[in-house]
């Protein structure tokens, strides 16, 4: 007979499932102690094993919270999946800030540094680019043109210090409704300007589209590059000639920005500068007991020096928002979180879907039966530090510490909004 230890996990005193951490066969024995179980029908690694009997309509608990509820009587030592679970619904507790503590911050004596590119705002870049930012997709193919230009191993060897001319181009932004929506592209584009890691950019409009690069530059004060001009550079297809003249002037506009970001050199950075962002991606039933708990201890450790750290995709906090809340600073803070969930139900219901309409297929065979249960995971990369900020999609991120930004769960749109 198997040791039970050795071949599951239990994750919280209150579970009454087990995590299987290798392949089990049907009919093997497990033991600890008085309790036997044996094991009904083969069980992957990462998924779920009953402890102790569930009645039908009861709870499934994991991490000491609801992942689901029995669709059937599950015995001691059956595969517990979605053959056997639903989703249900139950009230969360948000108790806005009680599980709140003090940040137990590093001395000052102690603090630890990387080496980054200082940037004259104060923050500090891991990477060096220019960049060629599209304010329309009408721009894009003149936007890529340009970045073309500044390729290849004859770049490469006279700019060493430069990491790219990336071009930044996307499918939106000509008739693009005003308001909200337009409002999102805006602070996309310019945090794409602002980011610590650009050392310069050339931003090029159409002329006639809704999202003018002007209205971009005075919405978000975009007055000041970090490499050589003073003023950034904005240029119109239609003002300038049409699309081989627009390339003409934008490529000896970033031509105009190199020498200056190549003589950029790293130094010594405090990491209270850094900000970390995070995002799930092929999540299975061990990611929430390995490596999102891991990232959870680094997302701690890299607040208590100071920095920051950000947690997204806010349809895969669902079921597990309730956690975020009570780690809230203010209640204010807290409401955020629930406003954010309340928003996408209404927003999931009205184009005729669902927010628990997760996990995906390949989240189910690594074991992931639910969204709550997934969510429980997702939220293990946040660590234990309060929640001090809640961000719109694409927000400047302006509080240091532990923050959440309002993302979808689509990674690219989610890390492109970080």
């Amino acid at each position: 007979m198997l040791k039970l230890e050795d071949l599951t996990l239990r994750l919280h005193p209150a579970d009454n499932v087990l995590v299987v951490k290798r392949p089990l066969k049907p009919g093997v024995e497990l033991e600890s102690g008085s309790l036997r179980l044996t094991v009904a029908k083969g069980i992957p690694p990462g998924h779920k094993l009953a402890l102790t009997e569930i009645p039908a309509g009861a709870r499934i608990i994991k991490y000491g919270q609801t992942i689901g509820f029995a669709t059937s009587r599950i015995l001691p030592g059956e595969h517990v999946h979605t053959h056997n679970v639903e989703l249900g619904a139950f009230g969360r507790d948000y108790a806005f800030g009680v599980d709140a503590r003090p940040v137990a911050y590093h001395p000052a004596s102690a603090m630890r540094h990387f080496q980054g590119y200082a940037r004259p705002n104060g923050k500090a870049g891991t990477r060096n680019y220019i960049g060629v930012i599209s304010s329309v997709n009408c721009s894009a193919g003149v936007s890529r043109y340009v970045a073309d230009r500044f390729r290849g191993p004859d770049f490469a060897r006279d700019f060493p210090g430069i990491d790219g001319v990336v071009p930044f181009t996307h499918k939106i932004g000509c008739g693009i409704q005003p308001g909200a929506p337009h409002e999102l592209l805006q602070r996309v584009t310019a945090g794409i300007a602002r980011h610590p890691n650009i050392a310069g950019y050339v931003m090029i409009g159409l002329g006639c589209e809704v999202n003018q690069v002007h209205l971009v530059s005075e919405a978000h004060k975009l007055d000041q590059l970090r490499a050589g001009e003073q003023t950034p550079t904005f240029l119109t297809i239609q003002n300038s000639g049409g699309v081989r003249k627009t390339v003409e002037a934008a490529a000896a506009a970033v031509a105009k920005l190199l020498p200056a970001a190549n003589a950029l050199k790293r130094t010594p950075q405090p990491v209270s500068k850094l900000i970390l962002a995070e995002n799930c991606g092929g999540s299975d039933g061990n990611s929430g007991i390995t490596a999102n708990p891991a990232l959870g201890v680094a997302s701690d450790e890299l607040v208590r020096y100071g920095g920051t750290s950000v947690l997204a995709e806010t349809p895969e906090i669902y079921g597990a928002e309730h956690l975020l809340t009570r780690r809230a600073v203010s209640a204010a803070v807290g409401q955020k979180i629930v406003d954010l969930i309340h928003w996408w139900e209404a927003y999931a219901r009205a184009n005729g879907g669902s927010i628990d309409n997760n996990p995906s297929y390949g989240n189910k065979e690594g074991g992931l039966t639910t969204i709550y249960e997934k969510s429980l995971g997702a939220v293990a990369k946040g660590g234990q530090s309060p929640l001090a900020a809640v961000y719109a999609y694409a927000e400047e991120i302006t509080t240091p510490g532990f923050g959440f930004m309002d993302t979808p769960g689509y990674d690219p749109v989610s890390m492109t909004g970080l």
